[in-house]
């Protein structure tokens, strides 16, 4: 059981007018302990209302870390029922993103990348090129970028550096909202206390070195949410100074020392309560479809 400081900072660039990126937090405290969740949307950068797509997705998830995850937690908690809600949840996004783009003329799409931990246990599920790196000895990249560079790289026809600086590297095979099916990456494992998760859009991860971001953003110097908002700036600062031209998030959990075991009334049955303590979401507009 742990404990959780979260931090989030997202940036419209130097170049952009406005902001297509959304991001989400979450906590909760449950029989199990502390639950927390992150997502990070990057709207995609040349497709009309992308903004509109982010919003949508990260209001969705929200929705679904209030009124589904008790459900699973307490009654059929298990990788599987994770993946098959959440690949529910994205399919249904998905085609309700592509009938607003075909009643409105327009094309719209974005990429989702998300956390969940329970336990000692992190769940993520992720469609595109945001990212989600893990933060303890040294830095793990734990998402695979779904993009045609990577593609390139991994069929060996590409190398990792000359796919970082290809012209081609923002096209996506897929999103949400995109055309067809849209399905997820899922990855699980085991993380432990006095660590971090990053997530982040390919704004945040293109100009800097995973060098940079392990000694960045060590989960020993962060005591408060101020602590890890202030170096994420201080790193977005860094990529614009590079020159990155697209928006730029990060969303960080810094994962804390074990806490007291809880989930007992006062006559020593254990109840299933589902206590949010935290929902902080940023969205570049208010509306949803």
């Amino acid at each position: 059981m742990m404990q959780y400081i979260t931090g989030i900072c997202t940036d419209a660039g130097v170049s952009r007018k406005g902001n297509q990126d959304a991001v989400l937090v979450c906590q909760a405290e449950t029989r199990f302990g502390s639950v927390c969740m992150a997502v990070v949307c990057d709207g995609m950068g040349g497709l009309r209302r992308g903004e509109l797509a982010g919003s949508t997705v990260v209001t969705e998830m929200a929705g679904w870390f209030e009124h589904s995850l008790p459900d699973i937690l307490y009654h059929h908690f298990s990788v599987s029922e994770i993946k098959i809600s959440l690949r529910q949840l994205v399919s249904g996004v998905n085609r309700r993103i592509q009938v607003y783009g075909e009643r409105q003329g327009i094309k719209l799409g974005t990429t989702m990348t998300a956390l969940l931990l329970v336990g000692d246990t992190y769940y993520i599920c992720n469609i595109g090129d945001s990212r989600i790196y893990y933060l303890e000895d040294g830095i793990k990249l734990l998402t695979r970028d779904q993009s045609y560079v990577q593609r390139q790289v991994d069929l060996g026809r590409m190398t990792a550096n000359e796919a970082l600086h290809s012209s081609d590297r923002n096209i996506l095979l897929q999103c949400i909202g995109g055309e067809g099916e849209a399905f997820p990456d899922f990855y699980v494992g085991e993380y432990r206390e006095k660590s971090g998760f990053l997530l982040c859009s390919d704004g945040f991860w293109h100009e800097l070195y995973e060098e940079e971001l392990r000694t960045g953003l060590r989960p020993e110097d962060f005591r408060a949410r101020e602590d890890i908002e202030d170096r994420l700036l201080s790193m977005i600062g860094m990529v614009k100074d590079r020159g990155e031209t697209d928006n730029i998030t990060g969303a960080y959990v810094c994962v804390k020392a074990k806490q007291r075991e809880g989930g007992k009334d006062t006559d020593g049955r254990q109840e299933d309560y589902f206590h949010i303590s935290e929902i902080r979401r940023v969205m570049p507009v208010d509306d949803t479809i």
